[in-house]
C-alpha cells in the first residue's frame, strides 16, 4: 500500500467539518507585544532561565518543511537553505504546497528573533542559525525529498535536524535508513513530532518510530497529555506544549495553532541550547541531558503518553548528567542489522501519494483569547496501520533497537 508524508500539525482557523473547514471570523490584530506575552512555554518550560547560560549561538538547526518565509522575526536566523521538491525556490525562502505557512510557523518557535525587546514571536534557540529546506508533501515522491533533504542538512552544517511531520506508519522505506543513519553519524540531532490524534494520527508514525530519534508528544498548558494534539507511542522521548502555542506567518502575520508540530520545534531550540552549552557532547549525550532532566508527568519513568516527561530547559542546560555510551533512544544502525535482513529482497516501502486535506487561510493571532477558532485539521490520514505482520515485524524492531536501551542515562530520582 502507499503511504504518504504529512505535516504533523493543527492551527487555529477554521472549524473542523467531514473531510473539509469552514472558516472562521477573523480575529482582532494583536499587538506584537501581546504575542510575546502568550508564549508562557518560555518561563513554564525553563527557556528562559537557560537563556542565561546560552541562547543557542553557534549551532544550526535545520528545519525540513514546507519553506521558511521571511518575517522580520527570521530574517536574520536563516543562513541557507535548499529545496528539494522541485516546486519552490533553491534557497528554501519559498513556502510550497497548500500548508505553505508550516515551515515558518515550525522555523519562528526554533529559532525566531522576535521584532524587539520583548516583541514578537521569539523561539526556544533565538540566536541560533536555520536552514531552509523546502519539500513538497503534495507529491509522490516525499520519502525520497525526506531522505535527500536530511543528507542535505547533514552535509550543510546542521547540527539539529526538526521535521514537524509523520508518515503515518510505523515503518519506513529504506533510503531514510541510509539517510538518517548518515545524520547519526555526524552526530546530527534528529527531532520528531509524534503527530496529533486530532488529525488522524491515533499511533506514534515514522519518522517518530525511528531508533535514535528524539520523539517529541504535546501537552496542554496544565502540562497533561493533550487528547487532540498528540499521540502516543512507545518510541517518545519527552513532552513539549502543543496547545495555545503563537507563530508567525510568511506574511509577518500571527496565528494561534496547535500541534506536535509546534511542540517539536520548541523542543529542537532547546536541544541547541545544550549544544552550544556543551559544544563537546556527541548526539547521544545531548539527546540524554534533555531525557534525563524531563520532569516526570504520568507514570513514574518512561510512557507512552509523556516520555521521559515535561521538557526541563534550564536543567538540560546546568544539570549534571553522567555520561552514556548509547542513545537512549535507541541504535539505528543495530536496528537495521537486526530488521533489513529478514524482508524479501526487493521489498521496500512505496512512496506516498499526495495528501487529500483542504486548508483554509488562518486569521490573525488574537490575544485576549476570546475569538479564538476551534482547530483546522491541516492533515488529515486515512490510511490503515500496517497489518499484523509488518506490525510484528516492527515490534520486534522496536524490543531490539528501542525498548532494550530505552532507559539508558536515565537519572536516579
Amino acid at each position: 500500500m502507499r503511504r504518504r508524508v504529512l505535516p504533523a500539525v493543527v492551527l487555529a482557523a477554521a472549524a473542523v467539518c467531514g473531510g473539509g473547514a469552514v472558516p472562521a471570523a477573523a480575529a482582532p490584530a494583536a499587538s506584537a507585544d501581546a504575542v510575546r506575552d502568550a508564549e508562557y512555554w518560555l518561563d513554564d518550560y525553563g527557556i528562559r532561565d537557560a537563556w542565561s547560560v546560552t541562547r543557542g549561538a553557534g549551532v544550526t538547526i535545520a528545519v525540513i518543511d514546507t519553506g521558511v518565509g521571511d518575517p522580520r522575526e527570521l530574517r536574520s536566523a536563516v543562513v541557507g537553505g535548499t529545496d528539494v521538491s522541485g516546486r519552490g525556490s533553491s534557497d528554501g525562502r519559498t513556502p510550497v504546497g497548500s500548508e505553505s505557512e508550516h515551515g515558518t510557523l515550525v522555523a519562528s518557535l526554533a529559532a525566531g528573533r522576535g521584532t524587539g525587546s520583548g516583541s514578537g514571536v521569539i523561539g526556544s534557540a533565538p540566536e541560533a542559525s536555520v536552514l531552509a529546506i523546502s519539500i513538497g508533501f503534495e507529491t509522490g515522491d516525499s520519502d525520497q525529498q525526506i531522505a535527500d533533504a536530511v543528507r542535505w542538512a547533514v552535509d550543510h552544517g546542521a547540527d539539529v535536524i526538526n521535521m514537524s511531520l509523520t508518515r503515518n506508519t510505523l515503518d519506513w522505506p529504506e533510503s531514510w535508513d541510509d539517510a538518517f543513519s548518515y545524520a547519526m553519524e555526524h552526530d546530527v540531532v534528529i527531532v520528531a513530532a509524534a503527530g496529533n490524534r486530532g488529525s488522524g494520527t491515533e499511533e506514534v508514525g515514522a519518522p517518530a518510530t525511528m531508533p535514535g530519534v528524539l520523539t517529541v508528544a504535546g501537552v496542554d498548558r496544565a502540562g497533561r497529555t493533550s487528547q487532540d494534539a498528540s499521540a502516543q507511542g512507545v518510541t517518545i522521548g519527552v513532552s513539549a506544549p502543543s496547545e495555545d502555542l503563537v507563530g508567525v506567518m510568511p506574511d509577518g502575520s500571527y496565528v494561534r495553532w496547535s500541534g506536535t508540530s509546534g511542540a517539536t520545534p520548541i523542543v529542537a531550540g532547546v536541544v541547541a541550547l545544550v549544544k552550544a552549552a556543551h559544544p563537546g557532547l556527541d548526539a547521544a549525550n545531548i539527546i540524554n541531558r534533555v531525557t534525563a532532566t524531563a520532569r516526570d508527568a504520568g507514570a513514574v519513568g518512561p510512557d507512552v503518553a509523556y516520555g521521559f516527561g515535561l521538557l526541563d530547559a534550564d536543567a538540560a542546560v546546568r544539570a549534571e548528567v553522567p555520561a552514556v555510551d548509547a542513545n537512549p533512544m535507541g541504535d539505528l544502525a543495530e536496528w537495521i542489522r537486526v530488521n533489513r535482513r529478514h524482508q524479501s529482497d526487493g521489498a521496500g516501502v512505496e512512496a506516498g501519494p499526495a495528501p487529500v486535506s483542504q486548508t483554509a487561510p488562518a486569521p490573525p493571532f488574537d490575544p485576549v483569547g476570546v475569538l479564538l477558532p476551534s482547530p483546522l485539521l491541516l492533515s488529515r490520514v486515512g490510511a490503515p496501520l500496517l497489518g499484523a505482520l509488518l506490525v510484528g515485524f516492527v515490534i520486534v524492531g522496536f524490543l531490539v533497537g528501542v525498548l532494550r536501551p530505552y532507559g539508558a542515562g536515565r537519572r536516579t530520582r
